[in-house]
This record gives structure tokens, C-alpha cells and sequence, in this order.
């Protein structure tokens, strides 16, 4: 019987047990119910064994490499140690060993039931893995892996054991078409990693592979089979080709922040031979040109044609008939921006064609100015929600959501990331809003102003009307004139702080060290002795001695070699985040308020247009003299009261703008006597803290980062606030509020 019981466990049939793991009821009256139990449990280990068996073989012949590895590796445990284990049993009964055979002839069940109990949860567990693979008609590596992760994290030993080795198999035959994809730049027929476009194929990698993995092995992956496919001249070099190889055979997968490292590795090794002999420097600074000529702003005659163009399709499509001809669609859109390139520098430059604009809710119609009061800049909650919201101003060009792409193909998008491109996108929506604004409020004084020369043929030095009128039209006057003043002292200072002092000085100084373009001697900068030294991308100290490209050498009397491709992104990165926060986008406060500033000009110059150009009523207007009396008229009243609620909230705006901007550039608290302040100190607190986040120094040493940009807003405070506009008392500029208000408002009268 004993050798019964061996040969089921070795996965043969019996008559002992003729379905599944119960006793043949024949048998049942010859045996303890001990003896049955032992029997029962050793046939139920022996039937999942036969059950995995059959299973791991039908397995193995799945076209899958990958369930073909996994059965191979089952196999082979299975057959290293559970056979094993039953051929072992087997000779030491033969051999009557003492521990086994009781007495020299008689072998307990129960004994051998103890010897194979250590299987019971292994089997189950195959077992069940089994079942899983089976439902599933076909596995992609990333969810296999896993899964077989997840049942490896057990405390059962010897099921996490055979779990592990079963993953490591899979993870190996992963590797090896990694090493395909990312080494060689093939693709397998069956289970690629990517598809042939070089996008890497949903479920392809384990979710163990971070984000930023995932990307460098698309990255890796696209250079090098589009190095390959081109058939260049120059080729990745055999010996970068054997050390990934080295590489990529020391670590798997599941080991995070080892492949983490091993493929940041490989990423920029091939990244630095990319920049050497593919992206040269000339693809680099031509479109670091267009990004910035065109985005930035830079061609400043292009970007007041686009807006003329804009405001021009516009009125078209608002005085055309009813109809499909009403729409503005992105094709008109592009037509647009090749009539503005016309007569202009950029009507030559063949990187306008890789520009489009893309309207993200679809065709629209135009719509006029709102006219509508905008919210009060001193109410708390308005504050509040500008504070903690990120304000966009994509939508002041045209009316709607307006974006505009640049289209980055092969090799550029080495350099050029999704993340850079909306960071341009931002900062185009932003100027492009102040040029428009700047140019209505431009276009409404010379509207005025033509107005006036008119008005005044015949009035001569006064307004006209009667005794009273004439007082109230020259106060409509002067205070239609001081807003349009304001306004357009406010933007003149505003843009040409941002174009002069944040992008000319950030562009040239990225482009005399991304590209070696000084504009003058080529200089050194010798670090400090107490700064600490700095640390490359690649995870290297770099020496204290850091050379402006171009540059010659001091003490060798040599040129320095060619900046390498993770040096390039980091400057080019810390080139957009000294943008971003030079121009005030990174502080969410500060942005909130301009955008209420330009809503408050387009207000007023929508207003002026709706009235024909002037702000005064002309005499012969009905409703611009009151009949009877020295009454003002009502159509002046009318327009008193919106241009002085206009005015009030400009000015008011201008005011917290210069609060908010002071307060940036340092976190000192406001005295309590000061109670006016201390609102908007405490509103601004969570912004100022993200801007001086933005200002340390990243790269462990102090070079221009913090000192720089501060410099940029200190400037700006100077510009706004000359001849003291705004820190001298300001009697004219805001409303005094009498005292028996402030008793009453305070509930002591």
C-alpha cells in the first residue's frame, strides 16, 4: 500500500482514489479513520500536484514568452524538490530507515503525511495561481509581474520563496526585450514593449517602474531605434552598448530604486551622445529663437499683428450674416496668423509652420466686451477664492480658451518636454493678454483724443451746456482721462518690466549659457569657498570652477568641452521657472489681481467704444442736457457714475497689487496698529511662502537664483513707484472716508 500512496504522489492514478482525493468507499471499512484521514490529505496533495502538472504543461506552450517562462520555472521546482522529495521517501523506505520504518517493517501513514505536510500550502497556492492564469486568454508582462509580486508578499516562507523565483523568471525574460527596446531598438512580433511608433503598449511594464522610468525608457527607446532606422553615420558605440547590457543584466525591476538608477544611467549616457552627435547646438538655439520670438513675444511686430488680426477676424465674423460664415474655427485662426506674418520678420521664418492655434471648445462665436461690473477688489471672500485658485488668462486674446502649440518633432523632443511646452503656452496667454490690453487702452486715448480736438472746434475752452452741466461734463472728462492714464502708466510700466527686465535678461543669460553666445568677454565665476559644491544631473560633485560655455580656461588655457545633455535640460528648466516667477505667474495672489485689472481696461474700453469713441455725450445727444432748469443730464449722470465706479475699482486694484507685490519679497509681519493691512498679509501668506519656495537655490549652491529674481520684483517696485506714487500718501488717488462712517460702521454712534 505504501508504495501505492508513492505512486500517487508521484501523479500517477490508483484505485485508491478514483475521482479526486477520497478513499475508494471499498477501502474505507479496511482503515482507521486516521489511516483514512492521512490517505484523504496525501491524495488531496497528489491530485493538485497532478492538477498543476497538466496545467504547467498546456501552459507552456502559450505563445506568451513570458507564461512560457513562468511554467518552465514551475516545472523545474516542482521537479527539483517536490519529485525530488518523493523519490527520496521512496529510498528510505527501501532502505528501511529507522526514522520511517517503524521497527524495521511496519511505515506509519502519519509519517509519511508529515513528510509531505510542508507541501500543502505551496500546492494550494500554485494551485490557485494556476486557476488565475487559465480565465485570462492572454497576459501582458506588466500585470503578471504583479501579481506574482503581491502572492510573493506572504508570510508563509516557502510559498513567498517560490513565488520570488517564479517572478524572477518572468522578470528576467523582461529584461531581455527591455535590453531589446532600449539597447538595440527592436521590437519582438509577439508581446512588444512598444508599439512601432516607439509608444510604449499599455501594460507592458509593472507598476513597480515609476513615472519618471516609464518616460526615460520611451525616451531611450525612441533615440535609439530612430538612430538605427535613419541609418546615420554615427551609431551608438559598441561599448556604451555592452555596458548597458551589464547594467540592465545586474538589477530587476522589482528592485525600485536600483533600476530607477541603472535606467537614469542609461538615459543620460545616451542623452549626452544624442547631444554631441545628433541635437546640435544649432537645433537647440534655433528653436530656443522660435520659442521665444513667438511665445515670449520677443518679435514684437508679429505679436501686435496677430493681436490686430485677431480683433480683425473678430469684427468680421461679429458683422457677417447669420451662419456657418459667423464661427471662428481653428483654420481661420491659422490663416490669421499667416496675414500677420506678412511684411514682418516672420514671414521668412519656416519655424512659424510648426505653430497652431487650438481652440479646446470648439468653434465659437465672438463675443463683445462684458460690460458687466466686475467683482469688488475689497471684498474678502473675492480675495480668498483669487488666492487659492490659479488664475488663466488664456482667454482674453480671443474670448474663449486659446491655446497655442508648438509642433516638436524628432530630435527635438529630446529636449523639448510636454511640461516646457504648456509652461510656454502659460507665459504666451499671459502677454499676449497684457499687449492686447496695453494696445485698446493705446487705441482709446488716441479715440479720445481725436474726440476732443473735435469737440473742442466748437466748444472752444469749456465742455459746453449749462453753468451746472459744464462743472459735471468736465469731471466726466478729467476722470475719464485719469483712468485711461493710469491705465496705461500701469501696463507700460507692467510689459515692459516683463520684457525688458525678466525676458530679455533671463534670455540672455540661458542663451550665454546654454549655447555659448556672450554678449561680451567670456568670464569665469569662481564659487565661493563656503558654498558647498554643486551637484551635477547625473548625480556627480562638479568642481568648484564653473565655466560659462565658450569660455577658455584659466588653467589649462584650453576650451572647455561641449555642454552635456543633462546640464542642457536643467539650464533650460531653471531658465522657465526664472520666467514663470520673474513675471509674477508662480504667485496665484498676484495674478488674480492683474487679471482684475486688465477685466476692469477691457471694461472701460468696451465702454468708450459703446458710447462712439468719447466719453462725453455730444450736446445735441437726447438725455445729454435737462430740459428746464440747470439740472445735469441724465445721459452725463449715467456716465459719471460708470466711470467713476470704474475709476475707484482701478484704483483700488493698483493699490492692493502694490501691497501684495511689497509683501512678496518678504515675509515680515505687519505692525498691529496697521489694521487695514493685516487682511490682505494674511490672505497672501500661502502665496508668498510658494514664491519664496521658488526663489531658494535648488542645485546646493547660490549662484543668481534667489538674488536675481529678487532683484526682478525690487525693480518693479522702483518702476511703480516712482516719484512715491504709491508709498507717499495718496490723498487723490483713494476716496477719504469720513469719520462719523467709521463710528456708524463700527456700531459705536
Amino acid at each position: 500500500m505504501i508504495a501505492e500512496v508513492l505512486l500517487v504522489l508521484a501523479g500517477h492514478s490508483s484505485s485508491l482514489f478514483p475521482t479526486d482525493h477520497t478513499v475508494h468507499p471499498a477501502f474505507q471499512p479496511l482503515l482507521h479513520p486516521g489511516e483514512q484521514q492521512c490517505l484523504e490529505s496525501l491524495g488531496q496533495i497528489a491530485c493538485r500536484y497532478r492538477r498543476i502538472k497538466k496545467a504547467s504543461t498546456d501552459l507552456a506552450r502559450s505563445p506568451s514568452r513570458y507564461i512560457s517562462a513562468l511554467c518552465a520555472r514551475l516545472n523545474l521546482i516542482l521537479k527539483d524538490e517536490y519529485e525530488k522529495l518523493v523519490v527520496e521517501t521512496e529510498a528510505n523506505v527501501l532502505k528501511r530507515d529507522s526514522s520511517l520504518v517503524a521497527g524495521g517493517s511496519f511505515v506509519p501513514l502519519s509519517s509519511i503525511r508529515a513528510i509531505f505536510a510542508e507541501w500543502d500550502a505551496p500546492l494550494a497556492a500554485l494551485e490557485s495561481l494556476i486557476d488565475e492564469l487559465e480565465v485570462e486568454k492572454q497576459w501582458k508582462p506588466g500585470p503578471l509581474i504583479d501579481n506574482l509580486l503581491a502572492r510573493s508578499n506572504t508570510g508563509v516562507y516557502r510559498v513567498a520563496t517560490i513565488y520570488a523565483r517564479l517572478c524572477e523568471a518572468v522578470q528576467r525574460v523582461w529584461v531581455r526585450q527591455l535590453q531589446a527596446y532600449i539597447i538595440h531598438g527592436t521590437l519582438a512580433d509577439t508581446d512588444p514593449l512598444a508599439s512601432r511608433d516607439y509608444k510604449l503598449v499599455e501594460g507592458a511594464l509593472p507598476s513597480c517602474v515609476s513615472t519618471q522610468t516609464r518616460d526615460s525608457i520611451a525616451y531611450v527607446g525612441r533615440a535609439i531605434g530612430t538612430v538605427k532606422g535613419a541609418k546615420w553615420d554615427k551609431q551608438f558605440p559598441r561599448s556604451m552598448t555592452i555596458e548597458h547590457t551589464k547594467l540592465l543584466d545586474s538589477v530587476l525591476p522589482q528592485d525600485q530604486y536600483e533600476f530607477d538608477r541603472v535606467i537614469a544611467d542609461i538615459r543620460t549616457a545616451v542623452g549626452e551622445w544624442l547631444w554631441a552627435n545628433v541635437l546640435t547646438q544649432k537645433d537647440v538655439e534655433d528653436a530656443v529663437e522660435s520659442l521665444a520670438n513667438y511665445f515670449l513675444l520677443r518679435n514684437g511686430e508679429f505679436a501686435l499683428s496677430l493681436i490686430r488680426e485677431l480683433e480683425r477676424l473678430k469684427l468680421s465674423r461679429l458683422t457677417g450674416r447669420a451662419g456657418p460664415t459667423t464661427m471662428i474655427r481653428e483654420q481661420d485662426l491659422q490663416l490669421a496668423m499667416l496675414r500677420a506674418s506678412l511684411g514682418t520678420s516672420a514671414q521668412q521664418d519656416s519655424s512659424l509652420s510648426r505653430l497652431r492655434f487650438q481652440l479646446p471648445s470648439g468653434p465659437i462665436r465672438p463675443l463683445l466686451p462684458s460690460l458687466a461690473t466686475a467683482p469688488n477688489p475689497k471684498d474678502p471672500t473675492t480675495s480668498m477664492i483669487g488666492a487659492a485658485e490659479i488664475t488663466a488668462f488664456d482667454d482674453l486674446l480671443l474670448g474663449t480658451p486659446l491655446i497655442l502649440n508648438y509642433t516638436v518633432s524628432w530630435p527635438l523632443d529630446l529636449f523639448l518636454h510636454t511640461s516646457d511646452l504648456q509652461i510656454y503656452g502659460a507665459l504666451f496667454s499671459y502677454l499676449s493678454a497684457l499687449r492686447k490690453t496695453h494696445t485698446r487702452i493705446h487705441t482709446c486715448w488716441a479715440s479720445l483724443s481725436n474726440a476732443q480736438r473735435a469737440r473742442r472746434r466748437w466748444t472752444g475752452l469749456g465742455e459746453g451746456g449749462t453753468a451746472e452741466d459744464l462743472e459735471v461734463r468736465k469731471e466726466l472728462l478729467r476722470c475719464g482721462w485719469g483712468v485711461v492714464r493710469e491705465s496705461s502708466w500701469f501696463l507700460d510700466t507692467l510689459l515692459g518690466y516683463v520684457m525688458t527686465d525678466v525676458v530679455d535678461v533671463e534670455f540672455r543669460r540661458m542663451k550665454e549659457r546654454l549655447l555659448g553666445k556672450s554678449t561680451g568677454v567670456p568670464k569665469q565665476t569662481m564659487s565661493s569657498s563656503n558654498d558647498p559644491p554643486s551637484i551635477s544631473a547625473s548625480g556627480q560633485p562638479s568642481s568648484t570652477l564653473t565655466q560659462v560655455p565658450g569660455a577658455v580656461s584659466a588653467a589649462t588655457g584650453t576650451a572647455p568641452s561641449h555642454l552635456d545633455f543633462s546640464t542642457l535640460r536643467s539650464i533650460h528648466t531653471t531658465y522657465l521657472e526664472r520666467l514663470l516667477t520673474g513675471s509674477l505667474l508662480s504667485n496665484p495672489t498676484l495674478t488674480s489681481t492683474i487679471r482684475l485689472i486688465l477685466e476692469v481696461c477691457e471694461r472701460f474700453v468696451g465702454q468708450v467704444e459703446r458710447w462712439g469713441g468719447d466719453i462725453l455725450p455730444a450736446l445735441l445727444f437726447e438725455g445729454s442736457l435737462a430740459t428746464g432748469g440747470d439740472r445735469v443730464g441724465e445721459l452725463v449722470e449715467e456716465r459719471r457714475q460708470i466711470v467713476a465706479e470704474i475709476n475707484q475699482t482701478l484704483n483700488s486694484l493698483l493699490g492692493i497689487f502694490y501691497e501684495q507685490l511689497s509683501l512678496s519679497t518678504t515675509l515680515q509681519a505687519f505692525s498691529a496698529a496697521d489694521a487695514s493691512k493685516s487682511m490682505a498679509h494674511n490672505m497672501s501668506m500661502a502665496s508668498i511662502s510658494t514664491f519664496h519656495t521658488m526663489l531658494r537655490p535648488k542645485r546646493g549652491r547660490k549662484l543668481e537664483g534667489d538674488e536675481e529674481v529678487r532683484r526682478h520684483v525690487e525693480r518693479l517696485l522702483l518702476r511703480l513707484d516712482f516719484n512715491g506714487e504709491f508709498s507717499n500718501q495718496r490723498v487723490s488717488r483713494i476716496p477719504k472716508v469720513e469719520s462719523a462712517d467709521i463710528l456708524k460702521e463700527g456700531g459705536l454712534t
